[in-house]
């Protein structure tokens, strides 16, 4: 190839490299990409074939332990994390040139010409769209990655409530079992003494079957609570991706009773700031406003430069002046954009797509905030009956009791003073458990929504005093 020829390639070469180079907004996408995953699943792997051997959950596992196995296992994660490394993998094939074009030609018939006659040709051409076409194009893809990327930190918030929300189930199931087998064993001690009395004429007939009957009722309520352990732990085998039938040891933490300080203005505030789908959707609207520019390019043609290189042989005449010289050939061409009714319609389409961006953020700001006034209201009203029972009517239950039992022992009270008394404590101690559970749940349920974390409740639990079947 002669000299001539290789400067006519150069300026070509220098285009494909141009346009091929990342940006910065892309490398600082691969930056944060390459974090999380190495954060959550390791260093260099591909998900689904890891490679090296996974901890078991640990006998003594936590809420901390369960998140982080559900985000190293859970395949609702590891889909959304595979979505975000495809669309960043996007990138670049979309703000790349056209692969070149490479023509060879070979003449059947030798073209013969005053230099001699030309046997084969070769040809090199390259098509540029027009000016900002691939950068457009480019952007509209790496704004798409970062809404795949807040998707899949949507996902990764959806799970970890999930996780919780059944973890704080777990433990409601826990302590109901606890309390009512407590109760249990309160009525059969009363059983006991209505028997003892009867034999003695210091009670009746109906006492006995009452206190029977009741004791009945528990252990009947105290075997369905029982039989619940295996569906609840199922769904939360499931966020864990384990098998549904796979044994989890009782919580060894409960809840705190937190407090959220901030006002709901503030919370609001963090919502529309920090939730994930709402940071996606306005990735996307970002993406649709720059799809909306870019067909406003189509009016305007690709150019396409091209070179070709003919072989020529030795003139037959010897002497000739340049004799067997290669002529080179330089090639400029355009496409002709005519078809304005097609542009036209392809931008109102991308206007109307960009205006439903528009419009399904709104709405979904809408809603979100709807479940955050909701979410709210169940937090506080939990707290409010966890005060409640807690500090007020657990205590009055609790001595009403041993007031009715004292009484009923002297004959002062009737058994079904006792039996009222029994189970309105009963009552109020579930109410109790029920409502810190609630309240766990509603916070895990607005971290979930706001994007970020309230309180001190994220893995700072207090222990349980005792497990309910003392396993």
């Amino acid at each position: 190839m002669t000299k001539r020829t290789k400067v006519c390639f150069w300026p070509i070469v220098a285009m494909v490299l141009m346009v091929g180079c990342a940006s910065s907004e892309e490398r600082k996408a691969f930056r944060e990409f390459n974090h999380i995953q190495q954060q959550i699943y390791g260093r260099s792997i591909e998900i689904g074939t890891r490679q090296r051997p996974e901890a078991e959950l640990p006998a003594e596992a936590g809420l901390t332990q369960y998140l982080a196995y559900a985000a190293l296992h859970n395949p609702q994660l590891q889909a959304a994390f595979a979505r975000y490394k495809a669309a960043l993998e996007a990138i670049a094939p979309a703000r790349t040139l056209p692969d070149p074009r490479l023509t060879y030609r070979y003449f059947i018939q030798e073209v013969e010409t005053r230099v001699g006659p030309q046997q084969q040709s070769f040809g090199l051409a390259q098509t540029f769209p027009w000016f900002g076409k691939l950068q457009a194009s480019g952007d509209i893809a790496l704004e798409k990655a970062k809404a795949q990327g807040q998707a899949f930190e949507a996902v990764k918030l959806k799970l970890f409530y999930q996780v919780k929300h059944a973890y704080y189930e777990y433990y409601y199931l826990a302590r109901a079992i606890s309390v009512t087998k407590e109760n249990v064993e309160l009525m059969r001690y009363i059983e006991q003494v209505v028997r003892t009395k009867y034999k003695v004429a210091a009670a009746g007939h109906q006492d006995v079957i009452r206190a029977q009957v009741e004791l009945g009722k528990l252990e009947d309520q105290l075997r369905s609570l029982q039989d619940l352990r295996g569906p609840i732990m199922a769904k939360l085998n499931a966020a864990l991706n384990r098998p549904a039938g796979a044994g989890l040891p009782w919580p060894t933490e409960a809840p705190r009773e937190e407090k959220i300080d901030a006002s709901d203005e503030q919370i609001l505030t963090w919502l529309r700031e920090a939730n994930p789908k709402l940071k996606a959707l306005d990735y996307q609207i970002a993406a649709k406003k720059k799809a909306v520019e870019l067909t406003g390019k189509d009016y305007f043609p690709d150019i396409t430069l091209g070179v070709d290189y003919i072989d020529t042989a030795e003139a037959l005449m010897s002497g000739t002046p340049d004799s067997g010289k290669d002529p080179v050939v330089v090639m400029a061409s355009i496409n002709l954009p005519i078809w304005h009714d097609k542009y036209r319609a392809n931008q109102r389409q991308a206007r109307a797509r960009y205006l439903a961006a528009l419009k399904e953020r709104l709405g979904t700001e809408n809603a979100l905030a709807s479940e955050v006034h909701l979410a709210l209201y169940e937090f506080r009203d939990a707290q409010r009956k966890i005060n409640l029972y807690r500090d007020s009517l657990i205590p009055k239950a609790q001595q009403s009791l041993k007031v009715s039992q004292a009484a009923f022992m002297v004959d002062k009270a009737s058994f079904l003073d006792l039996i009222d008394a029994e189970r309105i404590l009963l009552e109020f101690q579930l109410l109790y458990e029920r409502a810190l559970a609630n309240g766990a749940q509603r916070l895990a349920q607005l971290e979930m929504l706001i994007g970020r974390g309230l309180g001190r409740e994220s893995g700072q639990a207090q222990e349980l005093t005792a497990e309910p079947d003392g396993k």
